[in-house]
């Protein structure tokens, strides 16, 4: 059992592809041969310094949710012994999210704004991949839908599993605070959808994913998705060149103020997820 915010958890490990409990090796299509993971056609200029963990928070019109997220994820970064930084990476925002970055936060923790006009939170999250050189690197909600505390659990399974995430619906989770009726029955059949490209998964839209940065680099070249089923083609990708994906239970709270339209990006999503079942993603 694991507290996470008050909310007792028990940690169950969900084990997809058959990986072994020992230190990860990435299977030889995987290999990474640049030492950066640097994209050949990425300025110099925009790829970061290197640290153990980088936390990618994709944003759009998000100043008002982000201090309260980079006040609680750098006070707990603070305290822990590896190096680490926070990247927002500004999705066209039209409001002051850069300005609340600019801010000074933490001596220790480096906070870094970087720029994605391609709009999609699949775009913004592919660039902060592509441009990262962390040791390990993921990214996770605006409004840390999924307590920061949860690092507790992810940083030792990366020690030995090259990709953990977050699950909603795994048994052990749990619902701090609950979405409305209708995104419930949406994110429903949207789990149905992802399912035909992802059996075995529980949870593809979970927004904590965190990954060994020369696979998320690596693999990140290859993607297409921009928009919400970002992630399913990511999973989709990793289990591809026979990586396993570690599911962890989540404490999981809906917070206000989503950019998520469920109309127009639900649409799209399952459109893509679609196409990605059938093969036909161009």
């Amino acid at each position: 059992m694991t507290n996470i915010n008050g909310t007792m958890v028990e940690v169950e490990v969900r084990q997809v592809a058959g990986a072994t409990a020992h230190r990860a090796v990435l299977p030889e299509c995987a290999q990474i041969t640049s030492s950066s993971g640097q994209k050949p056609d990425l300025p110099a200029a925009v790829v970061r310094a290197s640290c153990d963990l980088e936390i990618l928070i994709p944003s759009l019109n998000e100043a008002e949710r982000l201090p309260c997220t980079l006040m609680r994820t750098i006070e707990y970064l603070e305290a822990q012994p590896y190096s680490s930084s926070v990247v927002v990476i500004d999705n066209d925002s039209v409001d002051q999210t850069s300005d609340v970055v600019a801010r000074k936060w933490s001596d220790r923790v480096s906070v870094v704004l970087t720029g994605c006009a391609q709009p999609g939170k699949g775009a913004a999250v592919r660039r902060g991949l592509l441009t990262s050189r962390a040791r390990f690197v993921g990214y996770m909600d605006a409004d840390l839908a999924t307590p920061i505390e949860t690092l507790d659990i992810v940083m030792p399974l990366l020690e030995n599993f090259p990709v953990v995430v977050g699950s909603r619906w795994m048994s052990g989770a749990a619902f701090a605070k609950r979405q409305p009726a209708h995104r419930i029955v949406s994110g429903m059949m949207f789990r149905m959808m992802a399912n035909r490209v992802l059996p075995g998964i529980t949870d593809t839209q979970c927004g904590f994913k965190f990954f060994a940065g020369d696979l998320a680099r690596m693999v990140a070249r290859g993607l297409r998705i921009d928009g919400f089923a970002f992630d399913v083609e990511l999973l989709r990708a990793i289990l591809d060149i026979g990586v396993p994906i570690k599911e962890i239970p989540v404490v999981w709270s809906n917070g206000e103020g989503s950019t998520l339209h469920a109309v127009r990006d639900g649409k799209r999503a399952a459109v893509d997820v679609f196409r990605l079942a059938r093969g036909r993603l161009a």
